[in-house]
């Protein structure tokens, strides 16, 4: 472990709040503050953020998630148990879960990441999200992050289970166009960020060689179900579909 837990740069105040949010006492504090600090925080105030905490989280929360879906959907296959996962574990599941417990008010942001809407930011909370449980794993050991994690998340996984809330926007999209000749639809990637491990992508749907919506996400892929999800809603609103 290379976090130095006698770093006292925190509030203690704050970081009980936030144990009592999260639900886990910490051993280590620091892991947790860690957990908690953005880059743009991290730059203003020379000291660590949470993207190595991240990139762990994000292997624990698989592990965790294809452990508890391939005992629970004995008869799945690998493709919808892949499908399963994807939509469990998407920026948009994570930061929703992130939500409920107030994820979103206890991250450390920079000043310029908190004046543009940062804690609104789906990218920003799902990867404190992973930070977080990959803190309380570090802090205690893969069952308790196990229980914390099932727990918060037992609801949506039913129902992702039970098909309510795994959709394929791209193929919807697609239909819709192509049901009301619209002509065709294509993706294009106009921004990439972020390290290696940690990218986030900007996708923008062309719908009939004209530019429409864009949608973010840590892959191709989600970025572009993200465009087309955000291209649905603005054609339905707009009744055009």
């Amino acid at each position: 472990m290379d976090l130095d837990s006698n770093r006292k740069d925190f509030t203690v105040i704050k970081m009980t709040d936030a144990e009592k949010k999260i639900g886990h006492k910490f051993k280590n504090s620091y892991l947790l503050k860690t957990a908690l600090t953005h880059s743009s925080y991290a730059n203003e105030n020379h000291t660590r953020d949470n993207e190595r905490l991240e990139f762990l989280g994000d292997s624990v929360l698989s592990l965790i998630i294809s452990d508890y879906i391939f005992k629970k959907m004995q008869d799945i296959d690998e493709g919808d148990l892949t499908k399963f996962r994807a939509t469990l574990v998407c920026e948009q599941s994570l930061a929703s879960t992130a939500e409920k417990i107030g994820l979103n008010e206890l991250v450390f942001l920079g000043r310029g990441e908190e004046r543009t809407g940062g804690r609104r930011r789906p990218s920003i909370i799902s990867d404190a999200f992973e930070a977080v449980l990959a803190a309380i794993y570090l802090d205690s050991d893969l069952e308790t992050a196990r229980e914390w994690l099932l727990g918060l998340m037992s609801g949506r996984i039913e129902k992702v289970l039970a098909g309510e809330f795994y959709s394929d926007y791209k193929t919807t999209l697609q239909e819709l166009v192509q049901r009301n000749g619209k002509g065709a639809v294509s993706y294009v990637t106009i921004h990439e960020t972020g390290k290696e491990h940690n990218k986030q992508f900007t996708v923008r749907v062309v719908i009939n060689g004209e530019p429409a919506q864009t949608g973010v996400g840590r892959s191709k892929k989600e970025a572009e179900q993200a465009a087309a999800r955000a291209a649905l809603t603005e054609l339905k609103n707009a009744k055009k579909v």
